[in-house]
């Protein structure tokens, strides 16, 4: 398969592997609504956020859609979007790479690009997931005219779409075979009707009229296909058109015949039967197609945010909720989760909340504060802006902030003397059962979830400050820990999770005591 080669590119394909490892810190003064619903809101470098994100939700994403710079040569006041071509591939290969990690075995890659870079990221995109899990490029009209500027005006951008996998030599992706049909329209409903014919209206309904002959040029002809037909009510034999063919059988011709699945007309004179599909037999919805017009432009999307935040956008081309109502509506069902790690303006995160989806975004800077955080609590409060009326949005939910803390690692492999016990338990916790921590930091017990009792021993948590003391699992240590479980549970009779620098005790009696050791620092970058 060819590959695209930049000036950097050795060194850019090994740049996700030298990222540090680092912990997220929440933020709960910036969190809001209901901190449980599983929605995060991270502010910081996009490729390490999803570095930290990665021992977590591997595997678990449905559907990533990220709108990156589109490097246009033009510095927008958010973004610093005047890159060389180099230094927008080298941005964007290690992020690739993570983000294809995080997606379920059934889930897709959306991104918004335009003509600067959509054909180079194909290639880059190809290399990254196949290119036989590439799907499509749709085409959406952003903007309802052409520029004036040029002789041919560019009105629409790239939706490039991507599967994680494809099982064996099937015609679709794992992905497409999970997408979901669009609603049906009422332009596409009105083609069904209940006709006249000689013998009443059909019992069985509206019905639409589906052609029975099949071009026979080409070399497409088949002579087992060319058979009469009787008409049942002039008794006479009819035969395809000219140049044509049945595209039944004449056994299967027969059954739609007996069936009365053949329109012969208001007066039954019709040379050439129709077949009918009925509106109950129809699909519940419809296909969606490649180019998406009439759908909602760019400037849609300005106003919607100018009535959030009551003033001009603060983006040049912020996307409309309508164009990401519909990726989601196709790629994703209520409770899925959804990853954008190029939030911007927040559009992802504000339509999957509405939509009954998880989310993660992520944004850099000031801007996950002042625009994302606020956009995002107006979405809690209800805010009836961009799809909230069609999609029946009365307001709740809620997410919660985080922050990038320091790299857990030294250049020794060593968890750092500077991470607080609270912000390492709360990573464990995490790791281990999928819910946030809401513990006190005073016990190394860090709580009971699934029959599970879980523990850290970690930075003189029980007081011992020698190097190694408090942090290894002794008799001692134990006895500890079960104290407090017994506090907080005291019928409590479960398995034991602890993390610690070392174990004193034996295999045999960790097997006994039903106690699973996971060793500090190399166990924490696993999630359970």
């Amino acid at each position: 398969m060819p590959i695209l080669n930049w000036l950097t590119r050795d060194e850019d394909i090994r740049t996700a592997q030298r990222v540090p490892y680092r912990l997220l810190e929440e933020v709960p003064e910036l969190s809001a609504g209901d901190v449980g619903a599983g929605n995060m809101l991270i502010e910081g470098d996009n490729l390490e956020a999803l570095k930290a994100l990665l021992p977590f939700y591997a595997g678990r994403v449905k559907c990533i859609y990220i709108d990156p710079p589109y490097n246009t040569r033009s510095a927008f006041e958010h973004y610093d979007d005047n890159l060389e071509h180099t230094q927008w591939l080298a941005m964007m290969w290690p992020r690739l790479e993570l983000l294809r990690d995080f997606l379920t075995p059934d889930g897709s890659l959306w991104v918004s690009l335009d003509d600067h870079e959509a054909h180079y990221f194909k290639v880059i995109g190809d290399e990254a997931f196949g290119r036989r899990n590439f799907i499509l490029d749709i085409a959406w009209q952003k903007r309802d005219g052409p520029p004036n500027d040029r002789k041919i005006g560019m009105v629409h951008e790239h939706i490039l779409v991507w599967a994680k996998q494809r099982e064996g030599d099937s015609k679709q992706t794992v992905a497409e075979k999970v997408f979901n049909l669009m609603p049906r329209t009422d332009k596409a409903n009105a083609q069904y009707a209940v006709f006249a014919e000689p013998s009443g209206p059909d019992p069985k309904g509206p019905f639409r009229k589906i052609d029975t002959t099949a071009n026979g040029k080409g070399g497409r002809f088949v002579q087992s296909l060319y058979y009469p037909v009787r008409n049942p009510y002039t008794g006479e034999d009819v035969f395809p058109r000219p140049g044509t063919c049945w595209r039944h059988s004449q056994s299967e011709m027969q059954r739609l015949q007996n069936e009365g699945r053949l329109f012969w007309g208001a007066k039954g004179t019709a040379k050439t039967p129709m077949r009918k599909l009925y509106i109950s037999e129809a699909k519940q919805g419809m296909s969606a197609p490649s180019v998406w017009s009439g759908l909602a432009l760019n400037q849609h999307a300005s106003s919607e945010l100018e009535k959030i935040f009551g003033q001009k956008a603060f983006f040049e081309t912020p996307k409309p909720e309508r164009l990401l109502e519909r990726i989601l509506q196709i790629a994703t069902n209520p409770g899925d989760l959804v990853l954008d790690s190029f939030l911007g303006s927040g559009t992802t995160a504000a339509v999957a909340h509405k939509m009954g989806r998880r989310y993660i975004g992520i944004e850099m800077g000031e801007q996950a504060r002042t625009h994302c955080a606020l956009r995002l609590q107006k979405v809690i409060d209800g805010e009836q802006g961009g799809i909230s009326e069609s999609a029946g949005w009365k307001g709740g939910g809620g997410f919660r902030f985080y922050r990038l803390g320091p790299p857990v690692f030294d250049e020794e492999g060593h968890i750092r003397q500077d991470i607080r016990f609270p912000v390492l338990a709360a990573h464990v916790w995490f790791s281990e059962t999928d819910r946030p921590w809401d513990g006190s930091g005073d016990s190394p017990l860090l709580g009971i979830h699934d029959g599970r009792a879980h523990a850290l021993l970690y930075n003189g948590i029980l007081g011992d400050k020698r190097s190694g003391g408090g942090n290894v699992l002794t008799r001692a240590t134990l006895a500890l820990i079960r104290e407090d479980i017994a506090k907080l549970a005291p019928n409590f009779d479960g398995p034991l999770t602890v993390y610690g620098e070392q174990s004193r005790l034996a295999p045999a009696t960790l097997d006994r005591e039903r106690i699973t050791f996971k060793q500090t620092p190399y166990d924490v970058k696993a999630r359970a």
